[in-house]
Order: structure tokens, then sequence, then C-alpha cells
């Protein structure tokens, strides 16, 4: 086990000067987390914003379903997405097991829910302001949703950083479907637990820099954002 001291001097060491493992493993943390994220807003915003304008039977039994599932232990999905990747599971064919593709689906299916179910709060609300009007034009549903989402382009950011935030953290559901596999699908967070339990505290802490960086410089850039936006609508 390494001095702390010694060991933080070793982190800011890697940090300041790019050792190249470094920046492969916060690499591939970057790509698998932006693609989940990319991926959970194509699905989980528009299904947001039909939940949040639309009224129809089961609407209700879906709203809490999708915010059951923000709860959904990242274990479990792991595991599910283990079973339907493995050999004798039935997308085995495809042999996607152990590469950073299964992490990108664990994470998907971990983060669209989160992102279904902000949207369409953030939605709903936005269209009870509107619906008066929609009605009025006789905008049609797609229409309105196209809308709606670019209106509330601001506030649904925060909701991809939430997804954001859940991705890049994540370890569980990643874990087991990539299995920490060096050069290949050691991300941030698994490297930190693997170099933490081997007494590496040097690349663990450098990665948790990076993490806490990163995570205050989306969290800046978003409320940057939403400030000129604000500034914008008031001018």
């Amino acid at each position: 086990m390494q001095d702390f001291g010694q060991a933080f001097d070793l982190a800011l060491g890697l940090v300041l000067t790019a050792d190249a493992n470094l920046v492969e493993i916060i690499g591939l943390s970057l790509r698998v987390s932006a693609s989940s994220v990319a991926i959970s807003c194509l699905i989980g915003l528009p299904v947001g914003a039909a939940l949040g304008i639309g009224r129809f039977a089961g609407r209700h039994a879906l709203i809490v379903g999708f915010n059951s599932l923000m709860g959904m232990p990242p274990v479990v999905i792991g595991l599910l997405v283990y079973l339907l990747l493995s050999n004798a599971g039935p997308l085995g064919w495809m042999q996607l097991l152990y590469t950073p593709t299964a992490m990108i689906i664990a994470q998907t299916i971990l983060i669209t829910p989160i992102v279904a179910a902000l949207s369409r709060q953030v939605i709903e609300d936005l269209h009870n302001e509107y619906a008066e009007q929609f009605r009025s034009l006789c905008v049609p549903p797609a229409a309105a949703i196209r809308a709606l989402i670019w209106d509330a382009r601001y506030s649904l950011m925060t909701v991809a950083l939430a997804g954001f935030g859940r991705s890049i953290s994540e370890v569980g559901a990643v874990i087991i479907v990539g299995g920490n596999i060096d050069h290949l699908t050691r991300i941030m967070t698994t490297a930190i637990a693997l170099e933490t339990s081997k007494g590496d505290l040097a690349l663990a802490l450098a990665l948790g820099i990076v993490l806490m960086t990163l995570a205050v410089s989306v969290n800046a850039a978003v409320m940057s954002r939403r400030a000129t936006a604000a500034r914008y609508a008031y001018a």
C-alpha cells in the first residue's frame, strides 16, 4: 500500500503528463458513456415527450414503470444483458460479450428510463402552458412533441447530464458484461476499483481526479448554457 501523499503526487504526475494508460482508459470511458447517453436520448426523449402530452390507456402504468426502473440495480441489468449476450443466450451469435458494445448496451438500458422519466416531467409541465394554443392551431402530436423538445432543450440538457453522470459513474453492470479487460473494456470506474484492490493508489487517484474534474466541467457548461438562454429569454 502506497503512502497517501506519495500516491497523490504520482497521480498528479500521471494526469499532468497525460500517461498513455490513463488516456486510454479515459478515452474508452468517454466513448462508452457518450454513446450510451446519445442512444438513450434518442429513445428516451421522444418516449418521455409522448408520455408527457399523451392521454391514453395505460399511460399511468407506463409512468410508474419508468419511475420504478430509475432505481433498477445496475448488477441486475448487467446480469440480464450477460444472459442475452452469452453463448447460450439468444444474442450469443453476435459475439458481443466482453466488448465495449456490450457495455454500451447495458448502460443504455440503465439510462433510458432515467431520461424518459425526467423528460416526461419537463415536457408535461411545458405542455400545460401550450396545450390551449396547440389545440387552437390543431397542431398534430408529432409536431407538438418536436416543438416542446426544442423549446425545453436547455432543461433537457440537464436530463442528458443526469444520464451522463449515471453512465460515467457506473461499475456493476459494465464489469459484468465488459469483464474489465485491460486495453479492451477497462474504463475509469472499473479501473479505480481494480487498482485500489491492488494497492496501486496512484492510478486510482488519477482517474478519480479526472472523474471529478469531468463532472464539475460538464455541470458548469450546462449551467452556463442555461444562464445564457435565460438572459436571451428576458432580453
